[in-house]
């Protein structure tokens, strides 16, 4: 079963514009409801916190249980790199054009990974950057620049490495940045932040349980407990808020675990036809040779069975997965076909990609456990 995306009513690219709209920012609308007129707004991001792993271990996270429970839609594919794409934007893939985590981008000779901004796989070293300048990839004003116009004071609380990357400069620019060396710091960096000008909006970013998930798995001891510590981050920001604010905590995506997988690297019979495979194990972009697309397309749906979806480029843009609108350049972006896990499986790359080949948890497909993200709003 697969849960569409809710773009326009119910998610994540519709929570910041429903926010701005509450801070009384003009043009922006509050699509989701909320009624959130708080002046001073922290949005936590909790990295791969899905709505059914919340639900299913409310125990260990009793602040965020305690709060009125609703739910967010990620967009397709549930990868971070999109998702932060449609949180920072405001708009859906289909126009913000992150459409995957390895995306081919006309021009260049290898996959571009838009996460980190870097080009895939071996070759000369390219500085993208440079090359391919993340404001004119992705030109549209995001969430933080039309609240800054307005007079907003707007912060990002995030580990150092996101400052001036690729990805931030792309979809999440127009703040003040303000880098994290640890929770208490993170903490300390929203209560400041929250305080600055007649309005403040603040944008936190924690990744710690999505590589738990990764790593260990989400269903493991050590996801848990982690949880645990999430739960505890946010009541402290709770208990840090200045009067007349509101913590909103959400999540980019949630995980699976991989039962099975299937090694493009070793099954030769997935690989005629194939140009290159971009996204990732649970949403694959599949970029053919010329004329191949149909061949391929039977292919692998013979081979991998009812647990897989395989569409066409055309099938999915149909579908509206990317959003009712999709630019021609982000088209381009988009495989020949596009391959979507049904059930627990994953393709994985041992070859091209053994570290992500070894992950216990994965992401990107339509599947509950992997779309649905929590929304929890505390208000002082």
């Amino acid at each position: 079963m697969f849960v569409a995306p809710r773009y326009g009513t119910g998610s994540l690219a519709d929570l910041f514009p429903s926010l701005l709209a509450g801070l009384g920012v003009p043009g922006e609308v509050d699509r989701l409801g909320l009624g959130c007129t708080a002046d001073r707004i922290c949005v936590l991001l909790v990295d791969g916190l899905g709505a059914e792993a919340l639900a299913a271990n409310a125990d260990a996270a009793p602040f965020l249980s305690s709060l009125v429970p609703a739910e967010l839609a990620a967009g397709f594919p549930s990868t971070t790199a999109t998702s932060l794409s449609s949180l920072g934007v405001g708009v859906p893939p289909g126009e913000h054009g992150i459409v995957g985590y390895l995306i081919n981008v006309p021009g260049y000779d290898r996959l571009v990974n838009s996460l980190r901004w870097r080009l895939h796989g071996e070759g000369p070293k390219v500085d993208l950057l440079r090359e391919l300048i993340p404001e004119q990839f992705q030109p549209n004003a995001t969430v933080f620049e039309r609240a800054a116009a307005d007079g907003i004071a707007v912060t990002q609380v995030a580990p150092h490495y996101q400052a001036g990357s690729g990805l931030t400069r792309a979809v999440l620019r127009g703040c003040e940045f303000r880098p994290n060396v640890s929770t208490g710091d993170l903490v300390a960096g929203v209560a400041e932040a929250l305080r600055a000008g007649d309005r403040a909006l603040v944008y936190a970013y924690h990744g710690d349980l999505d590589t738990t998930g990764h790593v260990r798995g989400p269903s493991s001891d050590a996801w848990l407990l982690e949880l645990a510590h999430v739960d505890r981050l946010a009541a402290t920001i709770a208990e840090h808020l200045p009067p007349n604010a509101a913590l909103v905590v959400t999540a980019d995506h949630g995980m699976v675990e991989l039962d099975a997988r299937i090694d493009f690297d070793n099954t030769p019979p997935l690989q005629d036809g194939v140009a290159r495979l971009g996204g990732e194990p649970r949403a694959r972009h599949v970029y053919t040779t010329g004329g191949a697309a149909a061949d391929v397309a039977a292919t692998w749906q013979e081979f991998l069975g009812a647990d897989f979806h395989v569409l066409s480029r055309a099938d999915i843009i149909a579908r509206g997965w990317f959003g009712p609108t999709v630019s021609p350049h982000v088209a381009d972006r988009i495989g020949d076909l596009v391959v979507v896990a049904a059930g627990s499986r994953g393709i994985i790359r041992t070859g091209a990609e053994p570290l992500q080949a070894m992950l216990i948890g994965h992401h990107g497909s339509l599947t509950p456990a992997e779309m649905n993200v929590p929304l929890r709003v505390h208000r002082t």
